[in-house]
């Protein structure tokens, strides 16, 4: 009787918990149907005269198709090269013995303790000096190398046996030949959920591409639907359309992932 009481107890918890967490983007989603309407007024969670003309009016003044292909191409380029330097660099920390591999990886480590508002300064009058304000490529090169995709696969593959490596170096494999085909291909629901996070983070990245991006042309999503805020007036129902809209990309491919994230995060011991 009373694993019962405390089992109802915790579900019902679980379903407050849940019930908050959702509430935002049903907010979200009912002001993105409600027309003029505003975020001073007490939130209604069914809109009264539902409209989609909110999203008439955001594809009328963005040009999406473009902003869309903006953010796309840089999460998909930033996934692609976290998981290439990420892959080698934790196969080095985990198969590869060297003298203070522990200490160069807890410094490693460290650096995820630093915010980027400290960085932005020196990462902003070095991209000026390569000559890469105002280009996707000095966007993408402060985010080319993650530390914590790098810890992400080095737990996975501490787990991959060390018995494999051996077998495969007595039929003359190498270090690269090993990485490529022994540890890589058991890792893969780590890579997917490291994909998944670096794409979301570049997906949602404002600050560093605000400050480096100059050209209307190159605008990434973030940065399109700040500028609908307007000095005096903004219209809420747009952004809020604008909102959704950015996140259906994100809800398709966590959905579609969905199942190696949960493998990739269970492998890795990360809770």
């Amino acid at each position: 009787m009373r694993e019962k009481t405390q089992r109802i107890a915790l579900t019902g918890v679980l379903i407050i918990g849940a019930l908050i967490m959702f509430f935002p983007f049903l907010w979200t989603l009912t002001t993105s149907l409600s027309p003029g309407a505003g975020l001073d007024a007490t939130p209604q969670l069914i809109p009264e005269n539902p409209s989609f003309s909110a999203y008439q009016t955001l594809f009328a003044e963005l040009p999406f198709a473009r902003i869309i292909a903006n953010s796309l191409g840089l999460a998909v380029v930033t996934a692609l090269l976290q998981i290439v330097t990420s892959a080698l660099a934790a196969y080095a920390f985990s198969r590869l013995p060297f003298r203070g591999r522990g200490v160069v990886f807890a410094l490693y480590l460290a650096t995820m303790m630093i915010p980027i508002q400290v960085l932005i300064v020196p990462l902003f009058v070095q991209m000026r000096d390569l000559g890469l304000v105002d280009t996707y490529l000095g966007v993408l090169l402060p985010s080319v190398a993650n530390a914590f995709g790098v810890f992400l696969l080095r737990q996975a593959m501490n787990a991959v046996p060390r018995e494999l490596d051996e077998a495969a170096t007595l039929d003359g494999a190498g270090h690269f030949r090993i990485f490529g085909t022994v540890v890589l291909p058991l890792v893969g629901p780590s890579i997917a959920t490291l994909a998944v996070f670096a794409f979301m983070n570049s997906w949602n990245s404002f600050l560093w591409p605000l400050i480096i991006l100059r050209s209307s042309e190159l605008q990434t999503l973030p940065l399109a639907l700040a500028g609908l805020q307007g000095q005096y007036t903004t219209q809420w129902d747009v952004m809020m359309a604008g909102s959704v809209v950015s996140i259906l990309p994100m809800l398709a491919i966590y959905l579609f992932a969905q199942r190696f994230v949960i493998q990739g995060v269970a492998s890795s011991g990360i809770k």
